[in-house]
């Protein structure tokens, strides 16, 4: 391509290096497919972490409720133990009291629902007041285990112990009790309130939680108290060595944790509670099932969403990358039939050699650049001798084959990447040769004309037999006075005095000529 600079001057500009189109309209496919199922995905993800903080403050504030309930419940009954305790310790225990204790002892059950039973044992362990309408002949509870932890404790205060089976109904119950002393601080009995394990059934079922869910009531060092869902064989069972007494409570006293039950296997999110005033654990808990169930269904939409929408702009892209490819294709033809056209523009569609058009913006280059460096360069005319006289013994067509055939044998002579042949007009022809002096004209022209001869082409009309060429050679340094019109002029001059010596012949331009 060429190009016109500030000063006139033309110089070859390189072509821009095109943008790779159709990879960039494939990855640009690819960065919206990567784009939408990444946002997606975050999406997901983001509501996954939403759901799961969720969960976690109402597992927290569930098992906060549990802790204040259990913590009332058993105040409720240690309240009435403390003044049972009071009331035995100050009025005794003669035939009136203890009628009037039993009345008390009903009206306390009969008001307070979480309570089974109310009792007093004495320091051998048998009863002495019941809340119950009959009391067994001759019963005995030193072998509780309540009892012989007062029978060896001074402590005063309300112990819970693991939950037992009735001795009177055979209902599960949760044993609350205090040591009772006489007057002489020696142990004197205990008496003792029992919790219905039904109430805390009750209870937990009052509590929104899935059918995979838990709940439950245990005590410090581990011992299941209560559990939703109820069974008979985890009432009074060990979990100490499950995640929440090994790992959490010794580090907070309250939490959440994703752990999976030792005693169902059932992976749940804990929200779990040690109590102040008992030693006591409270826990509420939903299962990982439950918690990302409703997340899952819409994951699962947002997937056959993001599989459309993936699908709908791979199937736009594959359209685009086609249209592209189509439209890169008719450029390429384009280019092929622009290249042509500009080709034919340059050349001589008979030899294949430059146009006189070609030769005309080439000359001006060099030219230009050869005054700038003070080089030499030269031109070399060739015309082919009696050719008027073999288009008239073999024909037109025969006479274009000889002007082709002249011009392939200048062709095969040309060794330089500078050097221009060029067709000038009719069968005259020349050979512009940049950077060479007037001995490497003429050494050249002589080549071309024995090439030439050596063709053998057939020429009735000359007196070699043969086609021959006369050529004519001048070489100059761009001057004012050696201008392009001086050049070929000067080398025409030259061909003309080949001619008149007797063609066949090269000639160098003499001024004398």
């Amino acid at each position: 391509m060429i190009s016109q600079h500030d000063d006139g001057e033309e110089a070859l500009i390189r072509p821009v290096k095109r943008v790779p189109v159709l990879w960039l309209a494939i990855f640009a496919v690819f960065l919206v497919c990567v784009s939408i199922v990444g946002f997606n995905l975050w999406q997901l993800k983001h509501a996954k972490d939403h759901e799961f903080e969720q969960a976690r403050v109402a597992t927290s504030n569930l098992s906060k409720s549990l802790a204040q309930q259990a913590e009332d419940t058993f105040d409720e009954a240690d309240v009435i133990l403390a003044d049972l305790v009071e009331r035995l310790q100050n009025d005794g225990l003669g035939p009136a009291q203890i009628d009037r204790l039993h009345h008390l002892l009903v009206q306390h059950v009969v008001e307070t629902e979480q309570l089974q039973g109310l009792f007093f044992y004495d320091r051998t362990g048998a009863w002495r007041l019941t809340s119950f309408a009959t009391k067994p002949e001759n019963a005995n509870n030193a072998d509780r285990e309540y009892f012989q932890y007062h029978q060896q404790n001074d402590n005063l205060g309300p112990h819970i112990g693991k939950a037992i089976r009735s001795r009177t109904t055979n209902d599960w119950v949760i044993p609350v009790s205090r040591r009772l002393n006489d007057t002489h601080g020696q142990f004197d009995g205990v008496v003792l309130a029992t919790l219905n394990m039904k109430y805390f059934d009750r209870f937990f079922e009052g509590f929104n939680i899935d059918r995979q869910g838990a709940i439950f009531l245990a005590m410090t060092d581990g011992t299941l108290l209560a559990r939703r869902p109820f069974t008979d064989d985890v009432i009074g069972a060990s979990i100490a060595k499950g995640q929440v007494f090994t790992e959490y409570l010794s580090k907070s006293t309250s939490g959440t944790a994703m752990v999976t039950s030792i005693v169902d296997k059932v992976t749940r999110l804990y929200g779990y509670r040690q109590l102040g005033k008992y030693p006591l654990v409270v826990a509420a808990a939903i299962s990982e099932e439950s918690l990302f169930d409703e997340w899952r269904q819409n994951a699962l939409k947002s997937v056959v969403v993001i599989v459309i929408a993936v699908l709908a702009n791979i199937l736009f892209g594959v359209l685009l990358v086609r249209q592209i490819r189509f439209g890169l294709q008719a450029e390429a033809k384009m280019r092929v039939a622009q290249d042509s056209l500009e080709k034919l523009a340059l050349q001589d569609s008979l030899t294949g050699l430059s146009n006189r058009r070609h030769f005309e913006r080439v000359l001006n280059l060099e030219f230009r650049r050869s005054g700038r460096k003070k080089t030499t360069l030269s031109l070399i005319m060739l015309d082919i001798d009696f050719f008027k006289s073999f288009n008239d013994a073999y024909g037109h067509y025969a006479g274009d084959h000889c002007i082709a055939a002249v011009a392939d044998a200048i062709r095969s002579c040309l060794n330089r990447a500078g050097d221009l042949a060029v067709r000038y007009g009719g069968e005259e022809m020349a050979i512009f040769l940049p950077d060479n002096d007037t001995q490497g004209a003429y050494a050249l022209a002589e080549k071309i004309r024995l090439a030439i001869l050596a063709r053998h082409i057939p020429h009735v009309d000359n007196p070699a037999g043969v086609v021959t060429v006369s050529l004519g050679c001048y070489s100059c340094v761009p001057s004012e006075y050696n201008t392009i019109e001086a050049l070929i002029k000067r080398a025409d001059s030259a061909l003309y005095a080949a001619k008149k010596a007797g063609r066949n012949q090269t000639m160098t331009f003499q001024l004398d000529v």
